[in-house]
């Protein structure tokens, strides 16, 4: 039986214009992405050597989009954004300077743990040392120097005691320019020694926790922890420390899910306002991302 002509002519009308409204789509979806790089752009002061670099940046942040807008579908108990790292694939992400706040050490030497004896029921149920005073407001490291090469907690410490303490920022600006280094500034904050809390174990964290904000190393290099927004990190995290952050207080939220609150160093666009809660009291011993396994605080 013969197809009528008529037939097949409206086929293919029907397949070209489906064809034409697909592809016009495409070119306005492309078109708003498009915009949407010129305004982050805008926004972070990104400036590229040529056209090149930004077109090949720009296929970056679009995937970067992409990857963040389909995990925020999920629905899950925390989210994704579009900020400062949004043109940087995961691997040159886990390269830069602003991921290499840490290096873990070979072998801690045992200290002292002056929390140990204080009863889980005398803790507090919630924690936020910044309602005390006691957090600085939020900075950016940025692409700093030698200093953010990664290096040790307790190490920032036995510096902080052998130079007879820090000086304020007021005295001794960061000028994010190469220069000799300051000698006999005044020590305006000082400590005696530090403590590294016991390993693997977010009891003893969060017995420190309740008592002074504790220095903690994490595992930030996944894409999760990359683009993080808000609410709780939970699910699969790795253990290969290589940034650390401060853990400033616990809590729960409205469902019953358990957290850590902690303070980072990416400026306030990334997290919470530069902030980021961490889900607390999981199976694996090491905690979310690693955040027990060496944490440390000074002692007055």
């Amino acid at each position: 039986m013969a197809i009528p002509k008529a037939l097949i002519l409206g086929i293919l009308g029907c397949v070209c214009f489906c064809s034409s409204v697909l592809a016009a789509r495409e070119l306005s979806d492309d078109l708003s992405m498009v915009a949407r790089h010129e305004s982050w752009m805008v926004q972070y002061g990104r400036v590229y050597k040529d056209d090149a670099e930004k077109a090949q940046r720009f296929g970056v942040f679009k995937a970067n989009v992409g990857f963040i807008e389909s995990f925020n579908a999920k629905n899950l108990k925390f989210y994704l954004g579009v900020n400062q790292f949004a043109d940087l694939t995961n691997e040159e992400f886990k390269a830069t300077k602003a991921n290499k706040g840490y290096k873990p050490s070979m072998e801690r030497m045992p200290t002292g743990f002056r929390y140990e004896n204080v009863s889980f029921d005398a803790l507090p149920a919630t924690v936020d040392w910044r309602t005390k005073g006691a957090v600085t407001p939020i900075k950016d490291q940025g692409q700093c120097d030698q200093g953010c090469e990664g290096g040790l907690m307790d190490d920032a410490f036995k510096f902080i005691i052998k130079n007879g303490g820090l000086t304020t920022e007021s005295n001794y600006p960061y000028t994010a320019a190469d220069d000799k280094c300051k000698s006999g500034t005044n020590g305006a904050a000082t400590i005696k020694s530090y403590e590294d809390v016991p390993a693997n174990n977010e009891g003893a964290l969060m017995q420190a926790v309740a008592s002074q904000p504790v220095s903690v190393a994490v595992d930030g290099g996944d894409m999760t922890f990359q683009f993080y927004k808000g609410g709780v990190m939970t699910g699969s995290c790795g253990t290969d420390l290589d940034h650390g952050i401060a853990a400033i207080g616990y809590g729960k939220t409205s469902d019953g899910t358990k957290y850590w609150l902690l303070k980072n160093s990416w400026g306030t666009t990334w997290g919470e306002n530069g902030y980021l809660r961490m889900e607390k009291d999981i199976p694996d011993k090491k905690g979310m991302c690693g955040l027990a396994m060496e944490p440390s605080y000074p002692t007055a």
